[in-house]
């Protein structure tokens, strides 16, 4: 699948610290280990849209995140292997297909060029390997096969002889989440499970090749014709491009459970691995009204919405990095105003002939970057030198320069 154009990523003198970043599963704050060092290549799996409608602030804050920390090991020597999917065949994308009139496979071409039009304005770097589930098939199958032949699977004997995964098939499942069975029923029911399945093992059971029906899409299979599951979907994909074992598993933390909980148990049973990520990581919500920005609320806020209203998406940028990736948060026209009004004074500083020295800024910005990406102390220290130079001047005429480089390096804003 084609992806976006990726911006130029300028290049900055020196090193920052080690990036830390905080692990659900662990529940702390930890170092990201990197392959031996600088030079070493980083992996990092990002799950990706849904294409049943437009790109919500919601998306945006949490490829935002990503970004950061993509741009944080290319600052640090590292290359980047960036993974992303495309779940562009589920029973949404179905049901508002149907709804609009419109074929599944348009409604989801549309809507991923839209995603990839919000991604670039917002100056998002791309993935290396963007991949939609339709073009995993093959992926797809072999894992369901190796997950049978482990007796990790099985097949329900019923009208639509669906393929399933034992949740019991590792003995660590549960780790990434650290939920409890109540806890881990009852969103399994919220967010696409069927707990009441009849036939199943176990409630948690989750499926891995849904059998065809009528009127839906589906490919052969040792199993019978049919299309993958949600989770096995990212795993399979993940392990094809990236293998066991990578650094970042990452995307939004309304994924943690069942999605990515059940991804990294599809990947260990069958590779041996004990953690399939290093690192879990995941960014909080974003509201809107009151609310969690959702479709099902309707009280979206899209990005392609902003951009039409003549909104700068540097703007957006910048109204969303105003708060800490792991907060649950609410985007409002206050927000925007600040970010729009904080984007024309570095701006104008920025512009400035000469300024104050910015080594001392440019280390702050990495330290606190590096230290779970702590962008509101970010963006603080950057309106510390942005008012030193506005209101006091001074005689270093590489600062201006030397601040609007490291802004677009490592935050992604171009001044």
């Amino acid at each position: 699948m084609q992806s976006w154009s990726s911006p130029g990523v300028p290049e900055l003198p020196g090193r920052g610290p080690e990036l830390r970043l905080y692990d659900t599963s662990d529940r702390q704050v930890r170092p990201v280990t990197v392959g031996t060092g600088p030079g070493a290549v980083a992996g990092m799996y990002v799950c990706g849209i849904t294409p049943y409608d437009a790109t919500h602030l919601g998306h945006a804050a949490t490829y935002l995140t990503f970004d950061l920390v993509h741009r944080y090991w290319l600052d640090a020597g590292h290359d980047v292997r960036y993974v992303q999917n495309v779940t562009d065949v589920d029973d949404p994308l179905f049901e508002r297909a149907d709804r609009d009139g419109i074929d599944w496979r348009e409604l989801g071409d549309r809507e991923v060029a839209l995603f990839r039009e919000d991604m670039a304005a917002l100056r998002v770097l791309p993935p290396h390997d963007y991949v939609g589930a339709t073009e995993a098939i093959a992926e797809v199958v072999e894992l369901v096969e190796k997950m049978v032949a482990a007796g990790a699977a099985y097949t329900v004997e019923d009208e639509y002889p669906d393929v399933y995964y034992r949740a019991d098939a590792t003995l660590q499942f549960g780790y990434e989440s650290g939920y409890d069975r109540e806890t881990m029923l009852r969103l399994f029911a919220e967010r696409g499970g069927d707990p009441d399945r009849p036939g199943k093992s176990d409630a948690l059971d989750a499926v891995l090749w849904r059998a065809a029906r009528p009127g839906e899409p589906s490919w052969p299979s040792p199993f019978g014709a049919g299309r993958p599951g949600w989770h096995v979907e990212c795993a399979a994909i993940a392990l094809s491009r990236l293998g066991s074992g990578l650094d970042i598993q990452g995307g939004g933390s309304d994924l943690i459970f069942p999605h990515h909980e059940f991804t990294a148990a599809h990947a260990e049973c069958v590779g041996g691995e004990r953690r399939f990520a290093r690192h879990y990581v995941h960014a909080g919500m974003i509201g809107w009204d009151g609310h969690k920005m959702s479709k099902s609320r309707g009280n979206l806020v899209l990005v392609s919405a902003l951009r039409a209203r003549g909104v700068e998406p540097a703007a957006v940028r910048l109204g969303l990095l105003a708060g800490h990736y792991r907060a649950d948060r609410f985007w409002s026209e206050q927000v925007l105003a600040e970010a729009t009004a904080r984007l024309r004074r570095w701006r104008t500083a920025a512009a400035l002939p000469a300024g104050p020295d910015a080594a001392d800024v440019l280390a702050r910005l990495r330290r606190y970057l590096a230290d779970d990406l702590d962008t509101p102390k970010a963006l603080a220290a950057l309106d510390g030198w942005v008012t030193d130079a506005l209101e006091y001047g001074g005689h270093d005429t590489a600062a201006p320069r030397l601040v609007a480089t490291a802004v677009d390096a490592l935050l992604g804003v171009d001044l």
